[in-house]
């Protein structure tokens, strides 16, 4: 599926006309080859120079973007450069000196699509070319070789077949460490597996290249979508939300404080006051009514308890400590001895005093 997909979206590329815009960019620029000024923060081959002085550069005789530069000299030039990490613009203002109104870049005008040339490494299989050249999976990608140019998906797999028992020189570059180095990869057919290199390749539009990880992370309040502005946005009332949090929040004037003294947010006061009670047919209001008949809760609870201290005492039938009277002494002459029993005759009745 990733596969037709990609394809889908090369075909549509392909069909394009050459210098209408793409993505919001123009479909040409000079591709920086060289840098002399390490003055200029300018990345060589993965910049384009696609504008200058706010506009957008459709002409590709260099001869008139040496003209511009040199009608500013003593002043600064803008330029609009592209890059394909992450398919970002930015605006670069360079001081052009009077004694020599050059920059010190060596441009070639290409099509901003010969970026899309990359190959994206998914896996690498132990014990392969890829793996013996330090080819290194998901950071590394295979953006060009110095034997000549890669066109296409199958562009890289017809150089590999030329290669073959050969040594073979590539451009990798690494998003992790954002650093392009040469690799030398020897292809091979009989070093035990799948493939000729011995690793998984992605190619299109959903293995670009990314941006750098060492890009810095967006700060806390930063805007990361911008919404147009409506043309009927006139006509509608002014909000009351006039200032601003740190996180980019609208608060009501009520709710902030003095920044010198706290950090903290205050509830609103009520500027209404609240509404009146609700009266009943007999004249009282019915929360008057209700707590006539309520008692306190705590006089309830304390209630409640020793109603079930009672109950509990009188079922286990335990005697009060309190009003228990103690039972009488004996007797001073001691204790009487027991009766003494009469003996009778034969089968008359027992009796005992």
């Amino acid at each position: 599926m990733l596969g037709a997909l990609n394809r889908f979206i090369s075909r549509l590329d392909s069909e394009s006309p050459s210098q209408s815009s793409r993505n919001g960019h123009p479909s040409f620029g000079f591709q920086v080859l060289r840098n002399k000024n390490q003055e200029i923060a300018i990345d060589p081959w993965y910049d384009f120079v696609i504008g200058i002085n706010g506009r957008q550069i459709d002409d590709p005789d260099q001869n008139l973007f040496a003209t511009e530069v040199r009608n500013c000299a003593g002043s600064t030039v803008a330029l609009a450069v592209w890059n394909p990490k992450g398919q970002r613009i930015r605006t670069l203002h360079i001081p052009v000196p009077t004694p020599s109104p050059t920059l010190g870049l060596t441009l070639q005008w290409t099509s901003l699509s010969a970026t899309e040339d990359v190959w994206h490494i998914l896996d690498v299989i132990p014990n392969s070319p890829a793996d013996h050249a330090g080819l290194l999976p998901y950071g590394d990608y295979i953006v060009g070789t110095p034997e000549g140019i890669v066109h296409g998906e199958a562009g890289l797999g017809e150089l590999v077949e030329d290669y073959l028992s050969r040594a073979l020189r590539l451009y990798v570059y690494n998003h992790e460490y954002d650093v392009t180095r040469l690799v030398t990869i020897t292809p091979s057919r009989s070093w035990g597996g799948n493939g000729a290199l011995g690793c998984v390749l992605g190619f299109g539009a959903l293995h670009r290249l990314p941006l750098p990880l060492t890009e810095p992370p967006a700060a806390p309040g930063e805007t990361l979508f911008e919404t147009a502005h409506l043309s009927n946005d006139g006509g509608r009332p002014s909000s009351t939300f006039s200032q601003t949090s740190p996180l980019g929040i609208s608060q009501p004037e009520d709710l902030l404080i003095n920044q010198e003294s706290s950090t903290f947010l205050i509830p609103a006061t009520m500027s209404s006051p609240p509404p009146p009670p609700s009266v009943g047919p007999s004249g009282l209001p019915r929360s008057a009514r209700r707590a006539r008949h309520v008692a306190p809760v705590t006089q309830a609870f304390d209630e409640y308890f020793k109603e079930g201290e009672q109950r509990s005492k009188e079922e286990d039938f335990v005697p009060s400590t309190m009003k228990a009277t103690p039972p009488p002494p004996p007797p001073k002459g001691g204790i009487p001895p027991p009766p003494k029993a009469k003996t009778t005759e034969p089968g008359a009745p027992l009796w005992i005093e």
